[in-house]
């Protein structure tokens, strides 16, 4: 008898009463439903089935560290004193108590017959109880042995279990991360990611570049994870959260090489792609952005910062801009020294470090505005230089900004003085054009993006106006969303 099949006749079938509490009857039957969309899509070779147990999955992440509730599920769905059986209850006797059902009707129970989808879900199940129970030695060793038996999966097997193993690598690398052995699943995850192309899987291909990439990110490895980035073969995405993850590591390692205006373009399509519910990674895109924004000689908008519930989050990185927008080297002096620790915690301490330079410009920009001529004492005095000869710093500087156009003005060595020359027309240089021009790649690339994530209208007119097809739709919306939220929580 398939477990598809015992699902359709379980309604008929009471619980046993010392199995689960009824406040859990629900959560059960949750699952068992979940546990039919994996055999549909076993069956029929569908991949939406397993993706929307997924995501129904994520909804119920906090009533799974009841392990009443996780013993009945496995009684359930798994041969009863099958030896996977065994070895996940072995986790949550671990816990005491009553648990499962009757050991007589798991003993008279007949054998089912387990898709290997259903037996991926059930692993993926006890990694987040593991999880949730802080229990990261044994998670380690559990996820290793989970990842395992994704790796052996059937050839047939690869495509409809994609979802579920992709699942099964993110918590093999977050486990690893928790406890800070990163390191150690490298190789693991090189070796899993030239499996998975030669199997064409593209799910377990983007979750595991992201994861690779991450992990080299983690230990500041920049070269490497450009190497890895640039010689992966390219496939279609078919997650919004992996390529908004995608995007943000490739804005980090643009930003890394110096390559600032492809870095901006990334973290601001990472930021605008996240879904709202996905609080803490669009905080992360943006103080990277402001970061990038800053280094390119801009100041960001105020409506940045203004951002609704990033107000506190933002608030270091305000005070930084605005210490840049003055250029007032003292004040960004102080601001970098008084919150080291908090651009540490960020890993962004060292892209702070480089800003010093953009200070000096912006205050030798204001003071070329201000005054037709200046001597070069006064001009150290007033960025406030810390060097043992700031007159000989000021003259270097100011030769470098005049020569890439910064500053309007000339340098009179034998007095001292620095001469400022009347601004120009700038609409007639090239520089409005190129800011149109930009602002034109932007709004035609919005377009596209915005053409790409369209849906397929229903067939008729009297699908689309009923009110069913709009709840399912909002439902599915929401559900997506909730995935990404859970994920950012858990990640970032």
């Amino acid at each position: 008898m398939s477990t598809e099949a015992q699902i359709k006749s379980t309604s008929s079938t009471p619980a046993p009463s010392n199995s689960i509490t009824s406040p859990m009857e629900g959560s059960l039957k949750s699952l068992m439903d979940i546990a039919s969309l994996i055999e549909t899509g076993s069956c029929k070779k569908e991949v939406f089935h397993i993706a929307r147990a997924v995501r129904l999955t994520n909804s119920l992440k906090k009533k799974l560290a009841e392990p009443n509730l996780l013993q009945a599920f496995l009684d359930f769905a798994l041969s009863p004193r099958s030896e996977l059986h065994n070895r996940l209850s072995g986790f949550l006797d671990h816990q005491g108590g009553e648990l499962g059902m009757e050991a007589d009707s798991a003993t008279s129970a007949p054998a089912k017959r387990v898709s290997p989808e259903l037996k991926i879900y059930c692993y993926l199940l006890m990694l987040l109880f593991l999880i949730d129970q802080n229990r990261y030695n044994e998670a380690k060793a559990f996820s290793s042995a989970a990842v395992v038996r994704v790796e052996n999966l059937s050839r047939g097997a690869v495509e409809t279990a994609g979802v579920l193993a992709s699942r099964v690598y993110f918590y093999y690398s977050y486990i690893h991360e928790v406890i800070d052995d990163l390191a150690e699943i490298r190789w693991d995850l090189l070796h899993l990611l030239t499996i998975s192309t030669l199997h064409h899987d593209d799910l377990g291909q983007e979750a595991l570049l992201n994861l690779l990439l991450r992990n080299y990110l983690h230990y500041n490895f920049y070269d490497q994870a450009e190497k890895l980035r640039s010689k992966a073969l390219r496939f279609q995405s078919h997650t919004i959260q992996q390529v908004c993850r995608y995007l943000f590591y490739l804005g980090k390692i643009r930003t890394i090489q110096l390559k600032y205006k492809d870095a901006r373009e990334s973290l601001l399509h990472a930021a605008r792609k996240a879904p709202v519910a996905a609080h803490g990674f669009r905080i992360l895109c943006s103080k990277w952005a402001v970061l990038v924004h800053l280094l390119l000689g801009e100041i960001p908008e105020r409506t940045i910062f203004k951002q609704s519930g990033m107000e506190r989050a933002l608030r270091p990185y305000f005070m930084l801009t605005n210490a840049v927008r003055i250029g007032d080297l003292e004040l960004f002096r102080n601001v970098a020294e008084d919150l080291a620790g908090f651009f540490g915690s960020d890993k962004t301490y060292n892209l702070i470090v480089r800003l010093r330079h953009n200070v000096i410009r912006t205050g030798l920009r204001k003071i070329s505005i201000s005054y037709s001529r200046i001597s070069l004492a006064d001009v150290a005095e007033k960025l406030k230089l810390d060097s043992a000869n700031p007159v000989a710093d000021v003259e270097s500087i100011t030769a470098k900004a005049i020569r890439d156009g910064a500053i309007h003005a000339i340098l009179d060595h034998a007095n001292g003085w620095m001469v400022s020359k009347d601004t120009g027309d700038i609409y007639s240089t090239a520089k409005p054009l190129s800011v149109f021009s930009s602002r034109i790649a932007f709004c035609l690339n919005l377009h596209n993006d915005a053409v790409k994530a369209l849906r397929f209208p229903p067939k008729t007119q009297e699908e689309k106006d009923s009110d069913d097809y709009w709840r399912e739709s909002q439902v599915l919306d929401e559900e997506i969303a909730r995935e990404f939220m859970d994920e950012d929580e858990t990640y970032f």
